[in-house]
């Protein structure tokens, strides 16, 4: 199942070049009073949301998938995990690079460990990004974003993929510079998810999946999942040794060599086999 966010919080069935408008599924979710749970409840309650879903969706009204205002697919990650050079090539391009590591120190990423994001930063195709610090450089990186569909605690690495609620495409865009990742990584719209969510039924093995990057008709990036350091599994027995995951919590498992600048009027296209793709314009910050 590929299911959308899109126009006012409403949720979508992707079919093809259509959306079905299958709101009226929500209203399983428990109601939630305050405190709110720390987690996201769509996600959490993903197998009643579709059942709903499959029993509606015959008489769901649609709408061109192209008219579609695409939110991102999670409303309310409570973490947002990201896996710093975590592939070979990236790795060296930014050692060779002053522009990129700034003399930070750059270690492999089972060294370097994994950072976190803000989730203020997230914010689905349509919205744009929009860039701060324009004196300074500011980067794209295309990522294959793996979204955590229970909770789970020290897990194991073959028991990993059975905590997966789907995949989407993430954009993590970067400011360079001396400061941590997490500072630099994590201004609003600075992380990107979308189009849509791929259950994971539909994805069940996301280790060898082409993904590229364009920014307006100039290839950046390409290559292949099959290329990560660690795959999907290996960074969620990481993520998990360190966190207690959560249904709605994201993965963003690092990005390819052919990273590059951002300017204000730039469009990127990006992609992921068997996900999909999106396009996403770039501003100013106002």
């Amino acid at each position: 199942m590929k299911i959308c966010r899109f126009g006012n919080n409403q949720l979508g069935l992707v079919e093809g070049s259509l959306v079905r408008d299958v709101s009226a599924a929500l209203d399983v979710l428990p109601a939630h009073r305050y405190p709110l749970p720390g987690h996201d409840p769509l996600i959490a309650d993903l197998d009643k949301v579709r059942a709903r879903i499959e029993a509606i969706k015959d008489k769901a009204p649609t709408l061109p998938l192209d008219q579609a205002h695409l939110l991102s697919p999670v409303a309310n990650p409570g973490k947002i995990i990201a896996a710093p050079v975590n592939y070979v090539k990236h790795l060296q391009e930014v050692l060779d690079d002053r522009n990129l590591h700034h003399d930070n120190q750059i270690n492999h990423i089972q060294r370097a460990g994994l950072f976190l994001k803000a989730p203020s930063s997230l914010v689905g195709e349509h919205a744009g990004v929009a860039l701060r610090k324009l004196d300074r450089r500011n980067d794209h990186e295309v990522e294959l974003a793996v979204v955590i569909g229970k909770q789970g605690n020290n897990i194991r690495r073959e028991d990993a993929l059975n905590y997966v609620a789907g995949y989407c495409i993430g954009l993590d865009i970067t400011i360079r510079g001396p400061e941590e990742r997490s500072l630099r990584k994590s201004p609003d719209s600075y992380t990107v998810l979308g189009p849509w969510l791929v259950t994971a039924d539909e994805l069940p093995d996301a280790s060898n999946l082409e993904l590229s990057l364009k920014v307006n008709d100039e290839q950046r990036q390409k290559s292949n999942t099959a290329d990560l350091i660690l795959g999907v599994p290996e960074l969620i027995e990481f993520a998990s040794s360190f966190y207690t995951l959560q249904p709605g919590d994201v993965i963003i498992t690092g990005t390819p060599e052919g990273v590059g600048p951002l300017v204000p009027g730039d469009v990127m296209h990006a992609s992921i086999e068997r996900i999909g793709s999106l396009d996403v314009k770039v501003r100013a910050a106002a």
